[in-house]
């Protein structure tokens, strides 16, 4: 007798749902009677480009403050995991965020622009620096321990002027460089600080064609090669679309949109929020059209 053969499939191994590496519930920033961001909710996976838009004035720099420490929300849970912890933002002060493993950079480059580009690499670990000098002089006496760490912030240091095509200007000082350069010099010398989270504000801000180009391969690489998440504030649609794997869309302090890039560029609410209300004019059509376009939000 002949056994049928068994057509089931096999068991797969379950994997249960990644949790958020930044949780952002309920979000709320006043100023006296001004309410800056009002009751934002979102969140950002490990290893995902997630950005954040909206027109001018819509609380995109505000909820980075208030992520990174500047700014004690109003209300609000802001929860960073990682190494197996989990961090409340809202709680701590801006170093201990910094050390928690969120890094962000700002909309006017902020290098130290006398140092040189090597320099300012290295002079960005020097909290693994000082752990590892124990926070006395063990480092002036040359331990072990500190040559070591030492010896390990210089390779990171010449590892990252390599990703960012500056070896051959390591010695340069940062002031120096040509503004594309200063700007991944920036987003490089945040990595040297090895975060769980990199927050970029507008880093696209003035680039050409093809220095924006070279950020987004950049940060490509971040996502898929150090598995950093990314958080990001953009005005560059053509960057956001090509490269985020969700957005968050703001107005007035309220979110109105959180999707996919596909899901978010159709979306009434921010078409309307970038665009205006529609006047009913059907000579305004191909306008309104055009501006989509430039806008990066398809047609």
């Amino acid at each position: 007798m002949t056994t049928a053969p068994d057509t089931t499939e096999p068991a797969r191994p379950f994997s249960p749902p990644q949790r958020p590496l930044l949780d952002v519930e309920h979000l709320t920033m006043r100023f006296g009677g001004l309410v800056a961001v009002d009751d934002v909710s979102f969140a950002a996976a490990p290893g995902d480009i997630t950005a954040i838009i909206g027109p001018n004035g819509a609380g995109k720099t505000t909820v980075f403050n208030c992520l990174t420490g500047f700014y004690r929300p109003s209300v609000g849970r802001l929860a960073l995991r990682g190494n197996g912890r989990e961090y409340l933002l809202e709680r701590m002060e801006c170093h201990d965020i910094a050390r928690a493993g969120m890094a962000r950079t700002f909309q006017s480059i902020r290098l130290f622009p006398r140092m040189s580009a090597f320099e300012n690499l290295v002079v960005a670990q020097h909290n693994k620096l000082m752990r590892a000098s124990g926070y006395t002089v063990f480092g002036l006496l040359g331990t072990r321990s500190y040559a070591e760490a030492e010896a390990g912030a210089v390779e990171l240091a010449r590892y990252w002027l390599e990703k960012i095509g500056l070896v051959d200007r390591a010695d340069d000082d940062a002031g120096n460089l040509a503004y594309g350069q200063q700007r991944r010099l920036e987003i490089a010398r945040a990595m040297c600080t090895e975060p769980l989270l990199l927050c970029l504000d507008e880093p696209a801000a003035g680039l050409n064609p093809r220095e924006s180009a070279e950020l987004e391969e950049l940060l490509l690489f971040v996502r898929e090669r150090h598995d950093v998440g990314i958080l990001l504030i953009e005005h560059d649609m053509s960057v956001v679309m090509k490269i985020s794997d969700r957005i968050v869309v703001l107005d007035h302090g309220r979110k109105i949109a959180d999707g996919t890039p596909a899901a978010v560029r159709g979306a009434p609410a921010v078409i309307r929020a970038y665009l205006g209300e529609a006047d009913g004019a059907d000579t305004d059509t191909h306008t309104r059209a055009d501006t989509r376009r430039d806008a990066g939000m398809g047609a």
